[in-house]
This record gives C-alpha cells, sequence and structure tokens, in this order.
C-alpha cells in the first residue's frame, strides 16, 4: 500500500469526526431529532448501521450509488426542486459514535477507551471511514449543497502533516514495546532458562508443568513467552509418555508372557503414581482388568507346580512330544507350562504344535482324496471325499489358532465343491 493510499486512509478519520461540527450557516447538516436506521455505503456495499445507543452490527446489502433518488431517499434529503426555498435539510446521524459502529464493539465514549477485548484493524476501519465521508459529500452535492460537499473534501488536503506525526508515534510506540518486552524478558529469563533445562535433561512433564503453569499465570494471555511455555509443555509430555509407555510395556510382558501377575499389579500401582498425568492415555485401569481375567484363567494350582518343577525342561520336554506327533500330551504340557515364568515361550510353541498337527490332518486328507479319484463307483467316491473332510474339521476344532486356517478352509471348500458334482 503506498504512503499517498494510507494518507487518504487516515485523514478520514478527522473527515469523519469533522461532521460533529457546523460547516456553515445555512451548510450544517442537522441530526434528526429521532433515531434512524442510517445505509453507509462501503464501495459496493452498504451497512444497515444499528442505533447508536446499541452499536450492533447488521449484515451488508448492496445499494449502488448511481441512483440519486435512491441514495436522497435514505439520507432523507429533500432536493431543491421539491423545496424551493427551503433550505435542504439532511437527517443523517453525524455523530462519532455512528461512525463508531463500522469499528468494533467498544466503549462510545471515545474511540481509546476501547477494551483491550476489541481488535481494531486500521486495514478495515479506516477505508471504511473514507467511503462514508464520501459518500455523505456525494450526497450533500446531489442535495444542491455542493459547498458543504467541498468543505468536507478539502480538509483532507491540510491532514498531510498528521500523518508524519502519526508515523513518527507510531515508531515510538514499536521501540517501547520493543523494551518492554526485553524488561519482561530479563525478569522471567531465570524460570525460562529452569524450564527449558528440565527439557534438556528429559525431566518428568510433571515438573515441568508445573514450572511452566506458574510462568504462564504471570503473563497476559496471547503473550509471546506464556505461548513459548506452552510449547515446551508440549514437548516434556511427549517425552514423558513415550517413557512411559516404555515401562508400561515392560509391566504388560510380566503377565501377558510370564504370568507374573502379583508383580505386574504391584508395579503398576508404583507406575500409576509416577505417571497419573498418563493413566488414561494409557489404559492403566484397563490393563488391571485384564490381568484379574488372564489370572482366572489360567489353574492356579498349575501355577503352583512350577515353584517345584523346572518349566525350562518342560519346554525342551515339549520339543519332543511335537516332533514325536504326541499332540495330545504336548497340548496338556504346554497349557501348563502357560502359567509359568515361560508363559509367552508356551504360547510360541503352542503355534508350532498347533500347525504341526494340521499339517498332518491336511496331509491324511491329501492322501484319503486321492483314493476318492481313483474310484469309479460314485458312491464309495463320496464316501471318501466325506471322509476326507473329517480330519480337516479335526484341525480347526482342536487348535482354531492354527496359521494354516486359511489353507485348511480352502481345502475343505474345494472337496464340497467335488462332492457337489
Amino acid at each position: 500500500m503506498s504512503k499517498k493510499t494510507v494518507f487518504v486512509q487516515i485523514a478520514t478519520t478527522a473527515a469523519a469526526l469533522s461532521l460533529t461540527a457546523c460547516i456553515g450557516t445555512n451548510q450544517c447538516p442537522a441530526p434528526d431529532a429521532t433515531s434512524v436506521k442510517t445505509p453507509i455505503i462501503l464501495g459496493q456495499d452498504t451497512v444497515h448501521a444499528a442505533e447508536t445507543q446499541t452499536g450492533t452490527h447488521t449484515e451488508m446489502q448492496v445499494v449502488t450509488g448511481d441512483s440519486a433518488t435512491q441514495l436522497l431517499d435514505q439520507f432523507n434529503i429533500t432536493t431543491p426542486d421539491q423545496a424551493q426555498d427551503v433550505t435542504p435539510t439532511v437527517l443523517v446521524q453525524t455523530r462519532v459514535d455512528t461512525v463508531m459502529m463500522m469499528l468494533p464493539p467498544c466503549d462510545k465514549t471515545h474511540f481509546s477507551h476501547c477494551t483491550l477485548e476489541t481488535t481494531m484493524d486500521p486495514y478495515k476501519a479506516f477505508p471504511a471511514l473514507a467511503n462514508y465521508v464520501f459518500s455523505y459529500a456525494d450526497t450533500l452535492s446531489r442535495a444542491g449543497q455542493t459547498d458543504s460537499a467541498s468543505v468536507i473534501l478539502n480538509s483532507f488536503s491540510s491532514m498531510a502533516p498528521m500523518w508524519q506525526e502519526w508515523q513518527a508515534y507510531s515508531d515510538t510506540l514499536r521501540s517501547d514495546f520493543g523494551k518492554r518486552r526485553e524488561e519482561k524478558a530479563k525478569e522471567f529469563e531465570s524460570m525460562a532458562l529452569q524450564i527449558q533445562n528440565m527439557n534438556r535433561v528429559q525431566a518428568s512433564y510433571s515438573m515441568v508443568s508445573e514450572t511452566a503453569d506458574s510462568l504462564i499465570a504471570q503473563l497476559a494471555p496471547g503473550d509471546s513467552l506464556a505461548n513459548w511455555a506452552a510449547g515446551q509443555k508440549k514437548i516434556a509430555y511427549t517425552n514423558t509418555l513415550k517413557k512411559a509407555t516404555k515401562e508400561f510395556n515392560e509391566i504388560k510382558t510380566l503377565a501377558d508372557e510370564k504370568a507374573q501377575f502379583a508383580e505386574a499389579r504391584k508395579q503398576t500401582e508404583t507406575f500409576r503414581i509416577r505417571y497419573r498425568d498418563f493413566e488414561d492415555t494409557l489404559h492403566v485401569q484397563d490393563f488391571l482388568k485384564h490381568v484379574d481375567e488372564l489370572e482366572k484363567s489360567l489353574d492356579s494350582e498349575t501355577a503352583k507346580m512350577w515353584e517345584k518343577n523346572d518349566p525350562e525342561k518342560a519346554l525342551a520336554q515339549a520339543d519332543t512330544l511335537i516332533a514325536n506327533e504326541k499332540f495330545e500330551k504336548a497340548k496338556d504340557l504346554l497349557n501348563k507350562l502357560k502359567s509359568s515364568k515361560y508363559r509367552k515361550e508356551a504360547n510360541e510353541k503352542y503355534i508350532v504344535l498347533a500347525d504341526a498337527y494340521c499339517n498332518k490332518q491336511r496331509k491324511t486328507t491329501s492322501q484319503i482324496f486321492a483314493k476318492s479319484l481313483k474310484q469309479t463307483d460314485e458312491t464309495k467316491k463320496k464316501k471318501l471325499l466325506n471322509e476326507a473332510i473329517a480330519p480337516l474339521d479335526k484341525c480347526l476344532a482342536e487348535f482354531p489358532e492354527t496359521t494354516q486356517r486359511e489353507k485348511v478352509e480352502s481345502n475343505r471348500k474345494f472337496i464340497e465343491k467335488e462332492l457337489a458334482k
């Protein structure tokens, strides 16, 4: 945006304010005795302002600026043709609070009394004021009051020095703001360094959060230092969550893989004290329920058995039983081992057992199916096909968790198609 453009935008503020004073004896527009809704032309749009006492805003509607009749009607202006010797009366609200209605809501006493919550955007406010002044001057001219209109527009040319003063004051304010930021930075420097160092050594989230909250409480909302402290809290949360997740997974291993349920509960309670901020995120309470259910599903007497027997030797024995196709004994032994500290290894060998058993059943099915192909008697052939399905059903019933399940089901469907022929 050029200086010339900005100058015109800024200058219109004074022009708008000048509407509160009489321009000439017979040229001063008279305020309406009653509150009226005044249309304010903003470029191609017209804002219907509500009563000045409320300062509320309404939706925009388009009113073209080419229709003099429409403008005069809207501004309640009587043309010279309509009143020959009568001075035209312009019933337009010209008080400062009318102009202020184009800005965000604030105290109507004076512009400087706007609250801190008010957002002042000069790139929107000044053009709005300029358009209002231009529209008002144009309306006066169309009503025959060209002198009054010219006086209003001439005031723009006398405002050039004001821009330089405002520019200088703006520079001064920015400098003051910078000094205030530096002073604030020095005031809270030690606390900021403390937070930064805690994150550097990955201190717990609770410690960082407490210090950061203390800093934020002393600052205004939206302050850059407050935003920085909030960001440091997020870093600490991420770091601590990563550490907590790793520790919690180790506790889960005690229950899921080693059947050490009492120890898992003990460590979980300690974990809850250390990581209270993450209890819901990591679903700690749900895990404790899982431990209870898992323990109930296992035989407590069998668990005591491993206090006197060596589970490691039992695992080796299970390997031998599987290799010798003594599947029932191997299954019983591995189920008992699930109550020992070798629960993880027992589960892994259980899958090996299931696959070995189902492979044997599929092999049996294949042999029976081969015989059925050699049969010329349809009755005997179908009998053999039914016999071929039986081993597959045994596999799925005995070890539904087998990795061979998809193959077994595919084999079964194939034989069923052969039976349907």
